[in-house]
């Protein structure tokens, strides 16, 4: 039997839906997906009629069909549901006080990938934070993290490097479900929301996605598969970069490259690092692609496709900053880092709100060895541990 998220708790229970408003906004987007495969805004729709009256989508847009980097969807009325649809990605990325009133309560219901630089967990922060200001009662549906719920990954975000892809002091791979996720920032901010997690029934957090028997629908454009999640957490990193991070390609996130670089001349060399450092679980095998969009869209770039080999000895976040730092002192390969604007940052370099500090770029520019960065890692690993195990739903 499939893994029952918060979506389906709340349409099987007739009492549950009962303490729901009279007046609901329902935040949603392409994954909100029931376990039977039915969209959760027409599963909402049939089940509360006219008691919900508007709907919110994050970036991307209700149905991800916007692409990444401030591409802003446009605020408009549901063509059959005859609803608002408020878009909650532009410049204040914030609900405002219009778009929730009347409103009762906030129905969250999004399909997070388990890493810090994706942006629903942040999207659910801000309508928490707006709620509090308005006391409209939030309920988050809980879903699985496709990435597991027991493995944490990469160092702490410092809060001067905080961005709308890293609003919470989180590891890079932070181990929580989204509901969990809610309750850690609501117990840490100074004005909590009336919050309420609806759990999911049969998932625990050493259950990979594949074991759910949950449909997998792309939670953003670029996040096509479960392998896409599973190599996020390193591979995100290409986005600060000149090098292409294979948006504009079948296979996002699991390509990367640039134009005019050679990978079978430079494949020795880094397979060679990639050995001394002890890293397993992957191999890096040269191609050519070329993306139709975003950076070098038509252009011709060589590079590697990340295979995973074996998903328990794969560590994503040291891994994927391994092969930039290899490649980062490579003249052949020109590598440079992206200049802002980024995701509403007009100052900070991108690699350095992706990395959610300057510290891990700085570890790559003066070529410092991977002890570093393991211990770089575990700054403040201890604490957040702590504050994560007082919200865990799950065994």
């Amino acid at each position: 039997m499939p893994v029952q998220t918060g979506l389906d708790q709340l349409l099987h229970n007739t009492a549950l839906q009962q303490t729901c408003g009279q007046h609901i906004g329902y935040l949603c987007h392409n994954a909100s997906i029931t376990a039977a495969g039915e969209d959760g805004l027409s599963a909402m729709h049939r089940v509360f009629g006219p008691r919900l009256r508007a709907v919110f989508s994050p970036q991307h847009g209700l149905f991800g069909e916007a692409q990444d980097n401030m591409i802003e969807s446009p605020h408009y009325i549901h063509p059959f549901f005859q609803i608002p649809v408020h878009s909650l990605y532009e410049a204040d990325r914030s609900p405002t006080p219009a778009m929730l009133q009347g409103l009762d309560q906030v129905i969250v219901d999004l399909q997070d990938v388990g890493a810090r630089p994706y942006t629903y967990i942040y999207t659910l922060q801000l309508m928490m934070e707006a709620c509090a200001k308005a006391r409209i009662p939030v309920w988050v549906l809980d879903r699985p993290n496709p990435l597991g719920g027991i493995r944490v990954e990469g160092n702490l975000l410092d809060l001067e490097y905080r961005s709308f892809i890293g609003l919470s002091p989180l590891p890079a791979r932070h181990g929580l479900t989204i509901g969990e996720f809610a309750l850690l920032v609501n117990e840490a901010t100074v004005t909590p929301c009336d919050l309420k997690v609806v759990a999911m029934a049969g998932w625990h957090r050493a259950m990979g996605f594949e074991k759910t028997e949950l449909l997998w629908a792309n939670p953003s454009p670029n996040m096509p598969a479960l392998l896409t999640a599973r190599v996020f957490p390193g591979m995100v990193f290409w986005e600060g970069t000149n090098w292409s991070e294979g948006r504009g390609t079948t296979r996002p996130f699991e390509v990367f490259g640039y134009p005019g670089f050679d990978p079978y001349q430079a494949l020795p060399g880094l397979e060679s690092a990639l050995l001394k450092s002890g890293l397993r679980g992957f191999r890096l095998r040269p191609i050519y692609f070329e993306p139709t969009f975003e950076k070098h869209a038509g252009e011709r770039c060589g590079g590697y496709q990340l295979h995973l080999l074996n998903l328990q000895d794969f560590r994503p976040w040291q891994s994927g900053l391994c092969i930039l730092q290899y490649l980062f002192h490579l003249p052949e390969a020109r590598l440079r880092w992206r200049q802002p604007p980024f995701e509403y940052e007009y100052k900070l370099l991108p690699i350095d709100i992706l990395n959610g500090s300057n510290e891990v770029r700085l570890w790559i520019e003066n070529r410092e060895p991977l002890k570093a960065l393991r211990e770089l890692e575990l700054q403040g690993r201890s604490e957040y541990m702590k504050q994560r195990a007082a919200v865990l739903l799950y065994d």
